[in-house]
């Protein structure tokens, strides 16, 4: 990949080739279609854990009902969107890139700020889960700051693997796939055999007060990333034609995760009561006794483990983009000689979500989802905005529809960051609503961006494409 440490002293060449021009990778590095499937579904889901307080606020119909509708409504969309965008401009940094060449050097700075900061509450809810199940077979781990020190554990270990190169990453999500789907596959293939002999079960007293809204937010944030694997676009074999496949597939596989184990469990009848986040190691203590339970609580520690595995991967390429293109410190491209791994902008990053590891829970979906969903609406715009000026431009894959189609796909995802920032009110932190509290931070974006150009007067390079050969020169830098 192209990194920051090539000369400053070279002449600008002009934009002159195609875009999706690049310096190959090493084909032992680049992604295939599997391993970046895995990698996406690590990035969006990590398997049916966390999904539990949705049937807690809205029980199990109507949990089911939110769990099929949500990814018609919320992931397919974006996934249609991730689609075109990622096969026709595949860069180093994603959808960052694809705002930056839609809108202008503001709105891409503006794109990669509120990744950066929703990664901070988004990237301490993983450690936080791996925790709970941890917790579920080993309270030891509640006493004292014993949890917190297993989850910044869990934020080293992560980025160490990280420094190790995708390929490690991907391989490890991909076993981790396996891993934690078999005890949710023997809860399906138990339940017929248990029909509503759960109904009296006694089950640990649950702590959740998450109602049907609440829910439906958790759906949300249980569906949402898609646009994370963007930002590895040069590290993948063929993107232009992995990508969309790799989108659709992951679509469908999530969406399978999260609604057949809890219909399955809808027919033994356990009230809808005693879920909550953490609960499907009792659950599994029912249907299959401690052995499956054991499974089952590793397998929640594997999903938290791989998600942060795996996002670790996707927004430490921000920083190394957003430093290829003059926008931060030549440091943050610096790469590690053998992976090629930004191993600055994992240590950097890994510190700041560290720092957010003692947030709860709901209040770090509602952070995450409010300050996500305004960068995820800036690319929603950057597709149209391509349309209208690069009508021209090679689209491998195509939202169906012409121009009202492109429009048309990114209105459900935007109504429903419209309910997420009216529930944003009833979240407080630091003394102040989260909605308050998220515009303070998208603000902090606009602060940074004039600071920057006032340190950075000579501005920053285009936000075109470099050409192949000054991408090649970077390359070997």
């Amino acid at each position: 990949m192209a990194t920051a440490t090539a000369s400053t002293n070279l002449p600008q060449i002009a934009p002159a080739v195609n875009p999706t021009l690049r310096t190959p990778k090493k084909k032992s590095i680049r992604l295939t279609l599997w391993p970046l499937v895995a990698a996406t579904f690590f990035m969006v889901s990590g398997g049916t854990y966390g999904t539990e307080d949705i049937v807690h606020g809205a029980g199990y119909l109507k949990a089911i009902l939110i769990l099929l509708m949500t990814p018609v409504l919320w992931s397919l969309p974006t996934a249609f969107m991730i689609g075109e965008l990622s096969s026709a401009l595949p860069f180093e940094g994603g959808y960052y890139a694809w705002v930056r060449r839609a809108m202008g050097n503001f709105w891409g700075f503006q794109e990669a700020w509120l990744s950066l900061t929703a990664s901070i509450f988004d990237m301490a809810i993983y450690p936080t889960l791996f925790v709970a199940y941890l917790t579920r077979m080993f309270p030891w781990f509640q006493q004292n700051h014993r949890g917190v020190a297993v989850a910044l554990g869990v934020v080293v270990l992560c980025a160490l693997l990280n420094i190790l190169g995708v390929k490690v990453v991907s391989t490890t999500s991909l076993w981790l796939f396996f891993a934690l789907s078999a005890p949710f596959a023997a809860i399906f293939l138990l339940a017929p055999f248990k029909v509503h002999m759960l109904a009296n079960a006694v089950t640990k007293p649950t702590t959740s007060n998450v109602d049907i809204l609440g829910g439906l937010l958790i759906c949300m944030w249980n569906y949402m990333g898609w646009d994370n694997a963007s930002t590895i676009a040069t590290e993948v074999e063929r993107p232009q034609r992995t990508y969309p496949r790799a989108m659709l597939v992951a679509v469908a596989i999530v969406c399978l995760t999260y609604v057949l184990p809890f219909a399955a469990m809808w027919i033994t009848g356990l009230p809808a009561s005693a879920w909550e986040t953490g609960a499907w190691a009792d659950v599994a203590q029912l249907m299959g006794g401690p052995v499956l339970r054991i499974a089952l609580v590793a397998g929640g520690m594997m999903s938290g483990f791989g998600m942060f595995n795996a996002l670790v991967m996707s927004y430490s390429r921000l920083p190394l983009a957003m430093a290829q293109d003059g926008m931060l410190p030549k440091v943050f491209g610096k790469l590690h000689s053998k992976s090629r791994a930004p191993w600055v902008a994992i240590i950097a990053l890994a510190i700041g979500w560290g720092l957010a590891l003692n947030l709860g829970f709901e209040r770090l979906v509602t952070l995450d989802i409010m300050i996500y969903g305004a960068s995820l609406t800036l690319e929603f715009i950057a597709l149209i905005v391509l349309r209208v000026r690069e009508p021209e431009l090679k689209r491998p894959f195509r939202v169906p529809g012409g121009l009202f189609g492109a429009i048309a796909v990114g209105i459900p995802p935007v109504l429903l960051l419209g309910f997420a920032i009216v529930r944003s009110e009833h979240e407080v932190v630091l003394g102040m609503s989260s909605f308050l509290f998220a515009l303070i931070i998208a603000g902090g974006g606009v602060l940074v961006y004039v600071i920057n150009r006032m340190v950075r007067p000579a501005g920053w390079k285009p936000a075109v494409q470099l050409t192949q050969a000054s991408a090649g020169l970077a390359d070997i830098a």
